[in-house]
């Protein structure tokens, strides 16, 4: 299913983390797969999406890999800088926005940089379930494994209703003035956010989950990148 067309949106991708969990020469989102780099891949499922107005990444100031992407020369993409953590340079982003005239109820769309496998089917559908929706929303995953709450020593304290938890993945949709308050709001008081949504929790809304594919994998370690390797056929 297609967003309806008179739907526009924009995007943020926040690409400034150094992704030291991949013990690698150069930020996650700069590791090649299929012959480009990883931001490339995920920028190109974005701008491949109907109704889609700009994509704005933030970038930390003193990075040298950003003139040498593909669609850092495309229109439709312009920059912001990135902070110490995600919600900083997601915030930067919206203020881009807000600074270029864009309507405070428009949708934003966040991604994140090292989200390469995102299908166009997910982001049709997560744009067209929830273009009326009063709060907004996230693609997410029902979990398939049995899953433990442990306690400080490492022991299990109780094993959880998996029926009950969801993983969450991006696209995380909201509209551009209420995110940007939920952000700004967390940041002040010194509130860790993991994701846009919970921001927007922090504030009371509940946001929608939408059901999308689990191979919406983001590599954070080297075993995400190998299976991705492998998945698109890449020699290991």
């Amino acid at each position: 299913m297609n967003p309806p067309s008179s739907l526009p949106f924009w995007c943020v991708v926040p690409a400034a983390g150094v992704g030291s969990r991949m013990r690698a020469d150069r930020p996650k989102q700069y590791l090649t797969l299929s012959g480009r780099t990883i931001l490339e891949h995920t920028l190109a499922r974005l701008l491949a999406q109907p109704g889609l107005q700009r994509v704005v990444v933030s970038l930390s100031p003193d990075d040298p890999y950003w003139p040498h992407v593909a669609q850092a020369a495309d229109e439709r993409v312009w920059t912001a800088p990135g902070g110490k953590e995600r919600a900083d340079s997601v915030l930067s982003a919206l203020d881009r926005l807000v600074a270029a005239g864009v309507d405070e109820h428009a949708w934003v769309l966040v991604h994140d940089a090292a989200r390469p496998n995102l299908a166009p089917e997910d982001l049709a559908r997560l744009l067209a379930t929830l273009a009326d929706d009063p709060v907004g929303g996230l693609l997410a995953g029902p979990s398939r494994d049995t899953l433990k709450l442990i306690g400080p020593d490492g022991r299990v304290v109780q094993t959880l209703d998996r029926a009950a938890i969801w993983q969450a993945y991006t696209p995380q949709m909201f509209r551009l003035g209420l995110l940007r308050t939920a952000l700004s709001d967390a940041l002040a008081a010194g509130a860790q956010m993991t994701d846009e949504a919970s921001a927007m929790e922090r504030l009371g809304y509940s946001p929608r989950l939408v059901e999308g594919r689990t191979d919406n994998i983001k590599v954070t370690r080297p075993e995400d990148l190998e299976w991705l390797q492998r998945a698109w056929g890449d020699p290991l």
